[in-house]
């Protein structure tokens, strides 16, 4: 891509930078701020606090398509083990899920846009997303206006970095990741001493039920043409070995495709919960709290086609590929969504291209190449980085006018 060569270096520092610093959901302020500087910098019309710390960089350059590119800025509360010298130096925070590969990719691509404005029209939209790991940041955007005060863009584009190859793209048409829904449950027994189980009810016991009886649900009640999932992600109860606490916390997360069966996963664990609930003899009826919610992402089926073949042309079509369908979730699909624009949302590989052929090899994926929320995962710089900024610059050109 050209001009890329010459910031190359600048942006790899930029990486390590945000991956050593990284921010929680809605609290971003030092990414935010550097991603506004260097927009301005560049160029373009920057505005800051937008959907609480969102920022968005607009570049008019003469009549023509308006072209969104979001890249997500938040990290996640895990702690990083990586051992690289650009590790976390934020306590318990790590950019587990590259999203600070995304907001360098998407600053590398607007600088090479405004460089070469003398060969495309139209409008930029750069959107630096917050609070994606909890699925808020678009939702909080949208409402602050995103599109009333900049604009309605012809196309959204964006991308996600994944353990793959470095070097390849993967976009699906259609539902490509899944919808999630994360609960949380309380379960309520009564607590006694650990010498006298006969005077509870106790919520432990009624906890584990619960977890095992949820695992029934995918495979006895959904079809084995459908798709869902549904873990469990935490369970807490109790402070000391001799003492039967009062109550159970279930942290659940569901993952479906389709409405309907999402409704069916739904419905059964209410039904799974309170009546084991009712069979231990529970002394009230369980909490069933909805946390977050995501949509499931559709993208567009001739956006893909488009984008793809844009990309393609300039990193080679044997390097793009269809992953098919994934069962992790993303809330930009919002932005398509809510005002019927196309949505072109693709991933590319971070992983090393040896390390994972030697692994696929050896049958050794799921442990020798770490996926997202690993504390284990981070990106190789290259060719991740030249990808990803390559293939979003080419994806935004192949929405823009020519000149």
């Amino acid at each position: 891509m050209r001009g890329l060569d010459a910031i190359h270096a600048d942006l790899a520092g930029l990486y390590r930078d945000l991956h050593a610093h990284p921010e929680l959901s809605f609290a971003e302020h030092r990414t935010a701020a550097e991603a506004a500087r260097r927009a301005r910098e560049y160029g373009y019309e920057v505005t800051t606090g937008v959907g609480r710390t969102g920022v968005v960089a607009v570049l008019h350059n003469g009549p023509g398509p308006t072209v969104l590119l979001r890249a997500d800025i938040d990290a996640l509360p895990v702690t990083e083990r990586t051992g690289l010298a650009h590790a976390s130096t934020v306590e318990g925070v790590m950019h587990a899920c590259g999203h600070d590969m995304h907001t360098t990719c998407l600053l590398g691509t607007l600088k090479l846009l405004a460089d070469a404005r003398a060969l495309w029209s139209g409008t930029v939209l750069g959107v630096f997303q917050p609070a994606e790991e909890i699925g808020r940041g678009a939702r909080a955007m949208l409402d602050d206006g995103l599109y009333e005060r900049f604009g309605t863009p012809d196309v959204v584009l964006g991308q996600h970095v994944g353990p793959f190859p470095a070097g390849m793209i993967g976009a699906h048409p259609g539902p490509a990741f899944a919808g999630a829904d994360s609960l949380r449950v309380v379960l309520y027994g009564k607590g006694a001493h650990g010498s006298r189980p006969e005077a509870s009810v106790d919520p432990v016991v009624m906890a584990a039920s619960t977890v095992l009886r949820l695992q029934t649900i995918v495979s006895r009640e959904i079809p084995g043409s459908e798709t869902a999932v549904v873990t469990v992600g935490a369970l807490n109860a109790g402070t000391k070995d001799n003492i039967i606490p009062d109550e159970a916390e279930l942290k659940l997360n569901i993952r479906t495709y389709k409405p309907d069966v999402r409704d069916k996963v739904l419905a059964a664990v209410e039904r799974i919960v309170r009546g084991e609930a009712a069979v231990a003899g529970a002394v009230r009826e369980p909490d069933i709290e909805t946390v977050d919610t995501f949509p499931v992402l559709v993208n567009d089926e001739g956006a893909v086609a488009r984008t793809m073949a844009a990309v393609g042309a300039v990193i080679g079509a044997d390097k793009v590929l269809d992953p098919g369908a994934v069962t992790g979730s993303e809330d930009v699909g919002l932005f398509g969504t809510d005002a019927q624009v196309p949505l072109c949302y693709w991933l590319f590989g971070g992983a090393d291209p040896a390390a994972y052929g030697a692994a696929f090899a050896a049958g050794t994926l799921d442990k020798d190449i770490p996926s997202n929320h690993s504390p284990f995962f981070a990106p190789v710089v290259d060719p991740t980085l030249t990808t990803g900024v390559t293939a979003l610059t080419a994806a935004a050109l192949g929405w823009l006018d020519a000149r």
